[in-house]
């Protein structure tokens, strides 16, 4: 059983009784004595309230009101409060913006080496910054509702991604693209994909996609993008 699955059980058997002891739980759970010790201290780290008696009798009690509050979250869960956050941010309308830094920090503090190194790879991919004043968004359109899961899953699994496209002279088009980074200006934001077809790298903004599919089973290779020198990819670790 693994470490996460086994503490969860760990947790349901102290819910479940009014005390129990380690050898109780090693026996439920598959594991040796010491497994269930590390056990009990990750989970008080995560802020359960687990009690030790001692002596003959004596047993583990979990506090009936003690809850976990530490976050276990995935990368891409982490990632996704780094974007809003940051877009907010890059608006200039969100109150508390340095209490929300602090408190990404401490999450990503918390994360395990392999899941911080995905992280900042993602992170790589995402370019936010202030949209240009010149920028006329009154003719910003709706996005198509298909649109958003479709390209999460395609930035994330690296897969192709095909869609119509409308540029903003009007003229359409049917893309076939590597989805590669975001770039955020809010209120607009851009999917930047490398183009096999023309062997460059391309901008295509969101309200101006349709009919976005995945083709599955296409795995690209990540590129670096570089942008204008005034937009840098979000650093938080």
């Amino acid at each position: 059983m693994k470490s996460r699955s086994r503490q969860d059980a760990i947790v349901r058997s102290l819910r479940r009784s009014e005390a129990t002891t380690i050898e109780t739980l090693s026996d439920e759970v598959g594991a040796s004595r010491s497994t269930i010790l590390r056990d009990l201290s990750a989970l008080r780290d995560e802020g359960y309230v687990i009690i030790a008696e001692q002596g003959r009798g004596g047993g583990l009690y979990l506090d009936p009101s003690s809850v976990q509050t530490t976050a276990r979250l995935s990368v891409p869960e982490v990632f996704a409060v780094i974007i809003g956050i940051s877009s907010m941010r890059a608006a200039g309308t969100l109150p508390f913006a340095g209490l929300a830094d602090s408190a990404l920090a401490k999450i990503e503090k918390a994360l395990p080496p392999d899941k911080l190194r995905d992280l900042r790879r993602l992170l790589d991919s995402l370019y936010i910054g202030p949209l240009a004043p010149q920028v006329n968004v009154s003719n910003v359109g709706e996005i198509d509702g298909h649109l958003l899961p479709a390209f999460e899953r395609a930035f994330l699994e690296r897969l192709h991604l095909t869609f119509d496209y409308t540029d903003a002279k009007g003229a359409k088009s049917k893309r076939h693209v590597e989805p590669q980074a975001m770039l955020i200006l809010p209120p607009l934001w851009y999917l930047v994909a490398w183009d096999p077809s023309r062997e460059d790298v391309r901008h295509f903004r969101m309200d101006r996609i349709s009919r976005p599919e995945i083709v599955e089973g296409s795995v690209f290779r990540r590129r670096r993008i570089v942008f204008d020198a005034g937009v840098q990819p979000v650093r938080y670790a």
